[in-house]
C-alpha cells in the first residue's frame, strides 16, 4: 500500500513527509519536488511568508545512487521562518480557522491549533505528490492543475493539447489557461488587499493516460472517486468537490448526463483499448472505477479566512467581544491551491496504480500494465496471443 504521513507545524524547524510503500527502481529527481515546491510558493496574492522562504526538500532515505530503494522516503523541507518557541498565543479566535473547536477539543492554546493546522503543512504534500509523479510518468500518466475561478471572474481554458495548456498556465500568475485575464484578476485582488479581505476560487484537476480499472466497485472504501474526493477535502480552504459534471448531473435528464461508449479498432493499442466517448460527463470515474477517460475534478476553495480587517470574535480569557486576532496569510491562495491539489491528487492516483498492478517495483509494474492490457485486448477479442492465458 502506498501512503504517506506529514509531521511539522508552521513556524517549527521543518515539514517532513514519510512516504511509506514507495516502488523500487524509480529513478528519483530531487530538481523536480523543488520545483512543485517554488509554483507552491508562487502565484498572485501570496503573502509576506512566501517572500522568507525558499523550499527545498532534503532526501533523507529511501534512495541509493538515485533510484528509490523500495523502503520509506522521508522528506524534509526546512522552514526558514522557525520561531515557534518565542511566538505568542492568539486570545482570540479567527472565525474560518480551527483555532476554537481545536483548543477546546484538545484544552490547549490557539497556538497548539494553528500552528499544525496551517495550509504550511500542505509542503509536505506537494512533495509526496511531486515523488508520486516520477512513478506515473514512466506509465504516460499525467496529473494537470489550474485555476477556473477566482471570486466572482470566470477564466474560460483556451482549448489545446496539454502542453500547449501547461505552458499557458506556466506563463500565467493565476495558474489559469488564459493569462489575458491575469490583469483582470490582479486588480480584484489588489482591491481585496485594500479594503482587507480575501478571495478564493475554484480549481480544476485532469489526469490523462489512466487505463480502466484503477479503483474497485466491491467495496465502498475502495472506490477512486470517494478516495479522491477525501483527499482533494482534506487540503485546507476546500469546501466542495465534484467530479466531472458533478452536481450539473442532478438537473439533467438520464440521456442527457451519460457518455455515450464506442470503440475505434484502429485505437486499441491506448490505455482506452480503443472505446471512446463524445463526452465526458463521468469524469473518467464510473462505479467507482477508471473508465480510461480523463479524470475531471473541480474543487472550491473559500476565501482566506484569516481577514487584515478582522470579523467579530470572543477574547478567551475574558470571555468579552473583541475583534479576532490577526496573522500574517494571503490575500488569495487559489494558484497556489491548484498546485497542491494536483500534487494530491497524483499521489492518490499513484496509491490505486500500485494496488492494481503490484508495488514492490517500477519494472514489476510496467510488466503487469503490459499483461493487463494484453489480458484485456484478448478478452475482448482484438487480438488472440498464444502466449497470454485465456480470460473467458
Amino acid at each position: 500500500m502506498l501512503r504517506y504521513l506529514t509531521a511539522g507545524e508552521s513556524h517549527g524547524k521543518a515539514i517532513l513527509a514519510v512516504v511509506d510503500g514507495f516502488p523500487a527502481g524509480v529513478e528519483l529527481k530531487p530538481d523536480r519536488i523543488d520545483a512543485e515546491l517554488r509554483r507552491r510558493q508562487g502565484g498572485y496574492g501570496r503573502g509576506g511568508r512566501q517572500r522568507l522562504e525558499s523550499d527545498h526538500a532534503e532526501v533523507l532515505s529511501g534512495v541509493w545512487r538515485g533510484l528509490t530503494l523500495g523502503s520509506p522516503i522521508a522528506l524534509m523541507i526546512p522552514n526558514h521562518d522557525y520561531k515557534i518557541e518565542q511566538m505568542e498565543d492568539l486570545p482570540r479566535p479567527r472565525p474560518g480557522h480551527g483555532d476554537l473547536s481545536g483548543s477546546i477539543k484538545y484544552l490547549s492554546s490557539i497556538r497548539a491549533i494553528l500552528e499544525r493546522a496551517s495550509a504550511r503543512e500542505t509542503a509536505g504534500r506537494v512533495a509526496a505528490g511531486a515523488l508520486a509523479k516520477q512513478l506515473l510518468a514512466p506509465l504516460g500518466i499525467q496529473v494537470f492543475g489550474y485555476v477556473l475561478e477566482v471570486g466572482p471572474l470566470r477564466i474560460e481554458p483556451t482549448p489545446g493539447t496539454l502542453d500547449e495548456q501547461r505552458t499557458l498556465r506556466d506563463r500565467s500568475e493565476i495558474y489559469c489557461l488564459c493569462p489575458e485575464k491575469d490583469a483582470e484578476v490582479k486588480a480584484l485582488i489588489d482591491r481585496m488587499t485594500k479594503t482587507g479581505n480575501t478571495l478564493g476560487g475554484v480549481l480544476e484537476i485532469r489526469v490523462e493516460g489512466v487505463p480502466f480499472g484503477l479503483g474497485s466497485h466491491a467495496q465502498w472504501d475502495r472506490k477512486l472517486d470517494g478516495r479522491l474526493a477525501r483527499a482533494v477535502m482534506s487540503v485546507q480552504a476546500i469546501k466542495g468537490v465534484e467530479i466531472g459534471m458533478g452536481f450539473g448531473m442532478a438537473r439533467r435528464m438520464g440521456a442527457e448526463a451519460h457518455d455515450p461508449i464506442h470503440f475505434d479498432p484502429a485505437r486499441a493499442d491506448s490505455p482506452a483499448l480503443g472505446f471512446t466517448r463524445p463526452t465526458n460527463h463521468a469524469g473518467g470515474l464510473e462505479a467507482g472505477m477508471t473508465n480510461a477517460q480523463p479524470i475531471v475534478i473541480r474543487a472550491a476553495q473559500k476565501p482566506i479566512s484569516t481577514l487584515a480587517r478582522p470579523l467579530a470574535s470572543v477574547n478567551l480569557q475574558t470571555m468579552q467581544p473583541e475583534p479576532a486576532s490577526y496573522e500574517r496569510s494571503d490575500v488569495c491562495a487559489v494558484a497556489a491551491a491548484s498546485c497542491i491539489l494536483e500534487n494530491v491528487v497524483a499521489f492518490e492516483i499513484a496509491a490505486a496504480v500500485v494496488e492494481k498492478f503490484g508495488g514492490d517495483s517500477l519494472q514489476e509494474i510496467q510488466q503487469r500494465w503490459s499483461l493487463f492490457h494484453q489480458m484485456a485486448k484478448q478478452k475482448l477479442g482484438i487480438y488472440r496471443d498464444k502466449d497470454v492465458p485465456a480470460s473467458r
